[in-house]
């Protein structure tokens, strides 16, 4: 299929580059609508076993086209609206429904909508060009867009998000990690390689397991503590049958590194 943005499979790693760098990587319809499909396609897809998302040039992504989305949002009636603001909440239902684990490289401008998918995704890296910022209230719009009033308290704590929230100010990449909102800050050159770094062994690790922990995180956000130790206590015990766990037994047996098989 063509997307309006790159896509790229390479030794298990897929890659989403948004690449309208002009308009730094600016989200339009289209974008949306393909990029919400392609991440439903991939809970299926057993060659993809990580997916990196990042842009090209000086943005990661600056949220909806001014022109094209919002443009055209303010013609269309309140069904026209919601059915956009209902799909653009599609694209993080998916990220998170998504059992690979996935890697936001954050290049530059990462803003808005851009903003709440660099959120969404399970782990973030950060350039040092990068800023951070979640407009919404900045042009009028409540900052609970996208589920970000729900992922960013539970990621920075409910007073800074409420900061990010409110006020919309932009935040350099190092006070998005002290925030706890970002997993590491790296030189520009060093952004791709680090996050390829991560996905590569992501990828050659028990895939299943790495699954598993995911997908137990998420179904535990809203589990009362007895609830989740069940869970677990569930989940725990059909991981060790297995096989991947009987080759890390057996590797360290023999005093080698295990190779897994994601099963």
């Amino acid at each position: 299929m063509a997307y309006d943005f790159k896509y790229d499979v390479q030794d298990g790693v897929a890659t989403v580059t948004f690449n309208r760098p002009e308009v730094l990587n600016a989200l339009t319809f289209e974008v949306y609508a393909q990029f919400r499909d392609l991440l439903e396609d991939l809970r299926y897809d057993d060659n993809v076993k990580v997916l990196v998302l990042t842009g090209e040039g000086r943005g990661f992504c600056s949220g909806g086209d001014v022109h094209k989305i919002i443009g055209e949002l303010l013609k269309m009636d309140v069904k026209g609206h919601l059915d956009f603001t209902r799909m653009t909440g599609q694209v993080v239902a998916n990220m998170r429904l998504l059992d690979k684990p996935i890697i936001a490289a954050l290049n530059g401008t990462t803003a808005g909508a851009g903003a709440v998918i660099a959120l969404a995704a399970d782990l973030r890296i950060a350039s040092e060009k990068a800023k951070i910022t979640f407009l919404f209230t900045k042009v009028g719009l409540t900052g609970a867009d996208m589920g970000a009033a729900y992922l960013l308290p539970r990621i920075v704590g409910l007073g800074r998000a409420l900061e990010l929230l409110l006020f919309g100010d932009a935040i350099d990449p190092h006070t998005a990690e002290q925030y706890g909102l970002v997993n590491r800050v790296v030189p520009h050159e060093e952004l791709l390689p680090t996050a390829y770094e991560w996905a590569r062994r992501l990828a050659n690790g028990p895939t299943l397991a790495i699954s598993m922990t995911k997908r137990m995180v998420n179904n535990e956000l809203n589990m009362d503590l007895i609830s989740a130790l069940e869970a677990e206590a569930q989940a725990q015990a059909l991981m060790l049958m297995g096989e991947d766990h009987r080759i890390f037994y057996e590797a360290f047996k023999q005093k080698a590194e295990p190779k897994f098989i994601g099963r």
